[in-house]
């Protein structure tokens, strides 16, 4: 589906599998198409034919819609994928017609697992209190027609939670962050990580990053709560920006980038928490910036999460929604992040956010330290993805 956090979990086992002279076609959104000819990949563009809004443009959460576009466009895309005679089908979870597809043409299912620890009982339950959850007539009809139509049984305006596969689940972070009870859910699973693959972080190391911070900059900041916060909490998202925006314009010698995770904000918010020592910009590049961030202030995505773990930046939680909270324990668990808010739930002053960060400061070294072991597993993760490929192409053979 069209999200750009998914897609990029999932480059590099297309990569992998180009690599292994498997033919990789990716049925995903042509504005994706750099990413994936450069893993290896063959585009087709497959919402300029089946437009998403077509199928549901009202739903929420968003991810409602994909279900939506399952049922709705399914009957349209098997027989296409019958004519090109796929003998696996790989989809993020979010990505139902995967389900849909691999059902009708009676081929294994890769499940890519989408977050952290998301286990479809509990999170099910979550969604059945979730105050934004606003199922559109579009959905239902299709729901049902998932049910009659193409056999899924277990079809739920709520599917992209809980379509886990039989055949294998790759699960997008190394196995120290699930606990051994905790993986009985995802069984068959395999642990793949969400990092790139290594030659793409060895040829970014090739070339130089601009500086994103001033050179007399001695804290350097980095603050991002992701894409998705923007569809639903604008108002509580702004109002933490801006307690974060008031605390570092008074920090000796800091300085702060604050990213509006590529979406495009009104020039009004961006001036109200520009400072002269803050900059706001729509669209960063997160990895170059956490490279020379010497803190990040995040929502706790999954691929912003253990990207900074990666370059070893302490972490400031504030978590949202989803699996962010869990994450976000998760990380203050393991000693790699202190916690400032749940700002949904709570309101946030320049003084507890100056508290926070000059903690994190303070205890640098500490951090640090956990860090390094936990990019250690980041590590560990990536050197099993061949094996975990050599799995992958198993199914086809």
């Amino acid at each position: 589906m069209p999200e750009e956090g998914h897609l990029r979990r999932l480059l590099p086992i297309i990569a992998g599998l180009s690599r292994r002279g498997v033919q990789v076609h990716v049925y995903t959104h042509a504005r994706f198409e750099v990413q994936v000819v450069g893993a290896g990949g063959r585009l087709i563009d497959i919402f300029s034919r089946y437009p998403l809004a077509a199928a549901d443009d009202e739903s929420h959460p968003v991810p409602c819609r994909y279900v939506s576009f399952a049922g709705h466009f399914g009957a349209d895309i098997v027989p296409e994928l019958r004519a090109l005679a796929p003998g696996l089908v790989i989809a993020d979870s979010f990505a139902v017609i995967g389900r849909v597809v691999a059902t009708a043409l009676d081929v294994p299912l890769v499940n890519v697992c989408a977050g952290h620890n998301v286990d479809p009982e509990r999170f099910l339950a979550v969604l059945a209190d979730d105050p934004r959850v606003a199922v559109a007539p579009a959905c239902h009809r299709a729901v049902e027609r998932l049910r009659e139509a193409h056999g899924l049984e277990d079809a739920s305006p709520f599917s992209y939670v809980s379509g886990l596969s039989r055949t294998l689940n790759i699960y997008c972070e190394p196995s120290a962050w699930l606990e051994p009870a905790e993986q009985k859910v995802f069984e068959p699973m395999a642990f793949f990580g969400s990092l790139p693959s290594i030659g793409h972080i060895e040829r970014r190391r090739l070339v130089p990053d601009p500086p994103y911070f001033p050179a007399d900059a001695r804290r350097r900041i980095y603050v991002s709560f992701g894409t998705v916060i923007w569809r639903y909490y604008v108002r509580e998202a702004l109002a933490v920006l801006g307690a974060i925006a008031d605390a570092v314009a008074v920090m000796p010698d800091a300085a702060a980038l604050i990213s509006f995770g590529g979406t495009d904000r009104p020039d009004g918010e961006r001036r109200l928490l520009e400072r002269a020592n803050v900059q706001v910009q729509a669209r960063v590049d997160q990895w170059a910036i956490l490279g020379q961030a010497d803190l990040f202030v995040t929502h706790h995505g999954l691929n912003s999460t253990h990207e900074a773990i990666f370059h070893q930046v302490p972490m400031v939680s504030c978590p949202f929604f989803w699996d962010q909270p869990s994450l976000a324990a998760r990380c203050s668990a393991f000693g790699l992040a202190a916690h400032l808010s749940a700002p949904v739930y709570e309101t946030v002053a320049a003084d507890q956010v100056t508290t926070v960060l000059e903690k994190v400061f303070r205890e640098r070294g500490q951090f640090r330290e956990r860090l390094a072991e936990a990019r250690q597993w980041e590590f560990d993760s990536m050197a099993t993805r061949p094996a975990v490929l050599d799995r992958i192409v198993a199914l086809l053979e």
